[in-house]
């Protein structure tokens, strides 16, 4: 049975202790994980968080997570910018790591945290559960099918709102500490979408953009804003697919959107995020008079769907892709083929977000190298 550490517990900490107690019921072909140990800043939230989660110990030091003997696996959810220092630590003790993304805020840091990896021969896993939705996965087998014929151009766009608001306060994203803003932050989300679907980014041209120059803090006064909130970029991918990429976690109205649009030679597919349990397919081999966008909706044909609900257009939801990802996490613990990206993976979309950074900062085309 697998020892399971976790060291952060805000949202996305609480999301994998969701995953982590489902995990065994939902899927039964796994077997349930012992919660062992969490890590806090300090010990009262860690053990109260402990007996929300379910975790047997709880420390205010995460390396005593690290260097538990039960743990097996640990999952990382703390802010980007220590995601190296913890990532490389927790892969030198020997234990397998489900990392949130992005990898770290340099590319520097993400290649060092690659390298650990490939050096302990562990297991060693990123946070994009997006690709777990079985509408995504039935959309690429319909690419794969080639049933709207050849790709020629992509469109993804990744809105939020929860920094529209111009009086909101400065916090820890709106630090250069943290990376570029919604480059890194958002835009990885879509990439790994483009990585499972097509493939490599080849080249890229990027504009970023600061709705608001500064934010009030707690204590009076104002701070300048370190990070673009919005970021517009073109791409070309290795396999000649044109494409275009538009991030804002500025967006009002936005709440959680991934707006996919993908044309080919025989017709073209439209997927949005908000409504994550449906996708639309239009398709030129349809009769001229019946020809127009039709409405799929998951069901339980659309693996792994059916492990979680019998019935079609009942809808999985965040936290479901979740308990998907870790159950694909499982699965490649056990030595199988599984759906992750993993930190050789990840760090081609870190290579490509720091060409896009590159872009902006030149005013010029760069390629992703």
């Amino acid at each position: 049975m697998v020892g399971v550490g976790l060291i952060g517990t805000g949202f996305m900490g609480k999301c994998h202790a969701i995953a982590w107690n489902a995990v065994g019921t939902v899927f039964p072909d796994v077997a349930k994980p012992r919660l062992v140990h969490l890590g806090e800043v300090n010990e009262d939230l860690a053990k109260r968080r402990a007996s929300e989660f379910g975790f047997a110990k709880a420390s205010g030091d995460w390396r005593a997570v690290v260097d538990d003997p039960d743990v097996d696996v640990i999952s990382l959810t703390t802010p980007n910018q220590f995601h190296p220092e913890m990532a490389i630590a927790i892969l030198e003790a020997g234990k397998h790591l489900w990392c949130e993304k992005p990898m770290a805020p340099s590319f520097a840091e993400a290649q060092a945290m690659a390298a650990a990896a490939q050096k302990s021969g562990k297991v060693a896993a990123l946070g994009y559960n997006y690709i777990q939705n079985p509408a995504i996965r039935h959309i690429g087998a319909l690419l794969d099918e080639k049933i709207i014929g050849e790709v020629n151009h992509l469109r993804i766009e990744m809105d939020e709102d929860f920094m529209a608001d111009p009086e909101a306060l400065f916090f820890w994203k709106h630090e250069a500490a943290s990376g570029y803003g919604a480059l890194d932050d958002f835009a990885v989300h879509p990439l790994s979408l483009i990585a499972v679907l097509f493939g490599r980014v080849a080249r890229v041209m990027c504009d970023m953009a600061k709705p608001y120059a500064e934010r009030r803090v707690a204590s009076g006064g104002r701070r300048a804003v370190e990070t673009y909130d919005i970021a517009s970029i073109l791409m070309h991918l290795e396999n000649g697919i044109a494409g275009t990429l538009l991030v804002n976690r500025s967006a009002w109205g936005r709440k959680g959107r991934i707006a996919i649009q993908i044309f080919g030679s025989k017709g073209s597919i439209l997927y949005d995020q908000e409504r994550m349990n449906e996708f639309q397919l239009y398709l030129t081999a349809d009769r001229p008079t019946e020809q127009g966008y039709r409405t799929i909706l998951v069901a339980p044909h659309h693996k792994p769907y059916d492990a979680f609900l019998p019935a079609p257009g009942h809808g999985l939801g965040f936290n479901d892709l979740k308990i998907i990802e870790c159950r694909e996490l499982l699965t490649r613990l056990a030595g199988e083929p599984a759906r992750i990206i993993d930190f050789d993976e990840g760090l081609e979309i870190e290579r490509t977000v720091h060409a896009m950074a590159r872009s902006f900062s030149e005013s010029r085309w760069e390629d992703v190298r």
